[in-house]
């Protein structure tokens, strides 16, 4: 796990975030629309429940785990015909050494301004989880925003379908107070699930290419540079979809290992 771990104000956000979307998706949308004590509403309930309890754990396990460091005896091995690609600087051909961590640093780590050491297999610093992207955390992460994006899409057909429900009745019984609930929860929930949505697409688009964010970026001006050469730029590290999926899929390591 990560030590010196300050709860910084965009991660208080998230928590407020999700504990208002939570309760208002059960103990109104849910209760409004079918009544909580109702089959369909505690089958909804629980539903809502366990993807919530997902998010939560995944959002931890982002925060609090060491996204990768770089251990501090590590030497690459340039004679070991076995031994990963040995990325190198663009200008003058050396190996990569980090002049703030006085090491080397391995291929596909980055150092971060922000906690201030190489990242291994760094994607970005998210300031949403107070840390770092990387090799540890990655699958932390993007089975956090799956599942963000399934409870945001999820509390909106709830949101709307409760909407339909005599809500002249209820606004009656209640002096209008619900009124000010979906105003809040309809700004929030939908730029954040579009938000979430194009976050989402984005990193399955990187999985599929085995790429990093950083790595991203870095590829757009080497392809440039290929092309102008009159080379086809190809990522080192693109092993195919299916191989690329496996990395992040615990299921297909499965399916692979059985296989």
């Amino acid at each position: 796990m990560k030590s010196g771990f300050n709860f910084s104000l965009p991660v208080s956000v998230v928590v407020l975030a999700i504990s208002y979307i939570y309760v208002t998706t059960v103990f109104v949308f849910i209760d409004r629309w079918f009544g909580i004590m109702s089959s369909p509403g505690i089958m909804n309930a629980v539903v809502f429940t366990a993807i919530a309890l997902m998010c939560v754990f995944n959002y931890a396990v982002a925060i609090f785990r060491d996204p990768g460091r770089v251990p501090s005896d590590y030497m690459p091995d340039i004679e070991d015909d076995q031994s990963p690609i040995h990325e190198i600087k663009r200008k003058g051909g050396d190996l990569r050494y980090c002049q703030k961590c006085s090491h080397y640093k391995p291929p596909r780590a980055h150092h971060c301004r922000v906690c201030k050491r190489c990242v291994l297999r760094m994607d970005h610093h998210c300031i949403w989880i107070s840390n770092c992207v990387g090799h540890a955390n990655y699958k932390a992460f993007f089975i956090f925003v799956m599942h963000a994006v399934v409870a945001c899409f999820y509390s909106l057909v709830l949101l709307v379908g409760s909407l339909t429900n005599d809500p002249l009745k209820d606004e009656e019984q209640s002096g209008g107070s619900y009124r000010t609930v979906y105003v809040i929860s309809g700004l929030l929930l939908v730029p954040l699930s579009l938000a979430l949505a194009v976050l989402l697409v984005w990193h399955i688009c990187l999985i599929l290419k085995n790429k990093t964010t950083i790595e991203y970026h870095e590829g757009v001006r080497a392809m440039w540079l290929a092309e102008k050469g009159g080379h086809i730029y190809k990522h080192p590290y693109d092993l195919g979809v299916y191989e690329n999926l496996t990395m992040v899929s615990p299921m297909l390591i499965l399916l692979k290992c059985n296989s």
